[in-house]
């Protein structure tokens, strides 16, 4: 499919033509869903410092990022699943009203708790975004042609991902922290204005049974996993009962769940997906790759603030390189998918790059010069881009379309808990590390300084701490280095299924019967 060819698919019993510039302005506005989904996960860190010095309670400083990442994470599998029982546009439009809501009332917050319970209510929302602009396109767009999309969707996640440390520091430095959630909402009025007016709603409707068991099970489980791994070792010790009993509920509630789903109607995370090898292997890849992605991604802010002494705003900018190599080989990767190449290459040499990267990364010192370290984080943003969407296309590719959204929202799912895995193990190895070079009981009170209180130390103390950190670093991306390979041998595993040219139509491994479109 061209843009000079219209996207036709059918809604009901009722084919509908959707014009170019139709099909334009609904991608236009899904990217527009994404980018604030994912500018909200890394946005706020910049302004912490000063949302502390505004409203207190420094103490429950990581439970303004948690609450986000926690409500989008968990609420995933059933955004998912509610688009593919309901309808996916009145479910975006739901999202995109909750994040609003939830963006609007954490701009007005006047205590660290209300800030904290918002960015819940923006984080439920952000789930719903991520996975219904995923799920939309797999609606409206065959998956032969659905890789230049993707490529863009990435393209938009990753620049996200890097850009938005940098708009949350601009934004906090020349206006207020409050307008680092009350710019989403311009944004997200004109995707609800566009998807409102151009993208096509279900025109039948089918009596379905809600799994409440699976939702409340899975959300327990989910909860606990998402919070052991997030405040173990740095608001809580590793072997505190609080975190042994989180980690014992996620994993007694995970086991329910998995019982419960084998018994239900309409289960929110069918057991038959995992009977699919595509949507077995591009999960276990994304958990394997948010695990060494999220996990490493976390500590070149580190560098650049600690050891190049670069401001909290402009370390955005100096991932530059990163999302360049992102963003260019996403949109490529998915260019060539759509002229008939196929996808399975692309994880491939995309986890090998991602391996070649890390490896790169892990010799970075403080003598290593700018334009080395920026052609370190090209190579490792290309790994990226190679990976991240491509697995969804798949994915879509594969499954019944009557689970469209149910499996794009559990890959996704498997990336967001593995990326929590990883950013707490990194996280163990890093805090260990540090503490194992530097004098005892230095460890603490170094890690509490800001970059630039360490740079105004004597020079002989900043030399000392600035190579404990490095070598630190160091050790955090030669220990992702093994991840990534676990990554780069499962990618072999994920089969190689030739994309359909229409929407809806194509029998995946094992269905019964034929899937239909009933609904964008």
């Amino acid at each position: 499919m061209t843009d000079e060819v219209e996207a036709v698919q059918q809604v009901g019993t009722a084919a509908v033509a959707m014009t170019p510039k139709g099909l334009r302005l609904v991608i236009a506005a899904l990217m527009l869903g994404m980018l604030l989904a994912a500018l909200d996960q890394t946005i706020v860190s910049t302004a912490l410092p000063t949302i502390v010095g505004d409203l207190g309670g420094g103490a429950h400083l990581a439970w303004v990022v948690v609450a986000y990442l926690l409500a989008s994470t968990v609420s995933t599998p059933l955004w998912g699943k509610l688009g593919d029982l309901y309808g996916r546009k009145r479910l975006f439009q739901l999202a995109i009203v909750i994040f609003l809501v939830g963006s609007a009332l954490c701009g007005l917050s006047r205590t660290m708790s209300q800030l904290i319970s918002f960015r819940a209510i923006q984080g439920l929302g952000g789930g719903g975004l991520m996975i219904g602009a995923q799920s939309i396109i797999g609606d409206i767009v065959p998956p032969r042609d659905r890789g230049r999309y993707a490529g863009y969707f990435g393209a938009t996640f990753g620049s996200a991902t890097v850009i938005g440390p940098l708009i949350g520091g601009i934004l906090t430095e020349h206006a207020s922290w409050r307008w680092i959630f009350y710019v989403n909402l311009p944004i997200g009025i004109a995707a609800l204005i566009v998807t409102a007016i151009v993208l096509p709603s279900r025109s039948t409707h089918v009596e379905h049974t809600i799994d409440y068991l699976g939702v409340a099970t899975l959300t327990v489980g989910a909860t606990s996993i998402v919070l052991f791994a997030s405040l173990g070792g740095v608001n809580y010790a590793w072997g505190s009962p609080f975190m042994i009993a989180l980690a014992a509920i996620g994993v007694i509630f995970t086991v329910v769940f998995v019982a419960v789903e084998r018994r239900a109607t309409e289960p929110v995370l069918p057991p038959r997906l995992f009977s699919i090898r595509v949507f077995s292997a591009a999960s276990a890849i994304s958990f394997v790759v948010g695990f060494a992605m999220f996990g490493a991604m976390t500590y070149l802010p580190v560098f650049l603030q600690y050891v190049r002494g670069v401001s909290p705003t402009l370390s955005g900018l100096w991932l530059l390189p990163m999302m360049v190599g992102l963003f260019g080989a996403s949109i490529t990767a998915g260019q060539l998918i759509s002229r008939g190449t196929g996808y399975r290459r692309f994880p491939i040499a995309g986890t090998a790059l991602m391996v070649v990267g890390l490896a790169l990364l892990s010799t970075v010192g403080i003598a290593t010069s700018t334009p080395l370290l920026f052609g370190f984080m090209f190579v490792f943003g290309v790994g990226l881009g190679l990976v991240m969407q491509i697995l969804i296309v798949a994915v879509q590719n594969a499954v019944p379309f009557r689970d469209l959204g149910t499996a794009t929202a559990g890959a996704n799912f498997f990336r967001s808990i593995g990326g929590s895995f990883g950013t707490a193990v990194f996280g163990a190895i890093f805090a260990n590390e540090l503490a194992s070079r530097l004098p005892q009981g230095t460890n603490g009170s170094v890690t509490h300084l800001t970059p630039a209180q360490i740079h105004s130390l004597p020079p002989a103390a900043v030399q000392h701490l600035l190579e404990a950190m490095t070598q630190s670093i160091q050790f955090v991306f030669r220990c992702a280095i093994p991840v990534a390979v676990v990554a780069f041998g499962l990618s072999f595993l994920l089969p190689e299924i030739e994309l359909r040219e229409s929407i809806g139509t194509r029998q995946p491994e094992g269905a019964a019967a034929s899937e239909v479109l009933t609904d964008p």
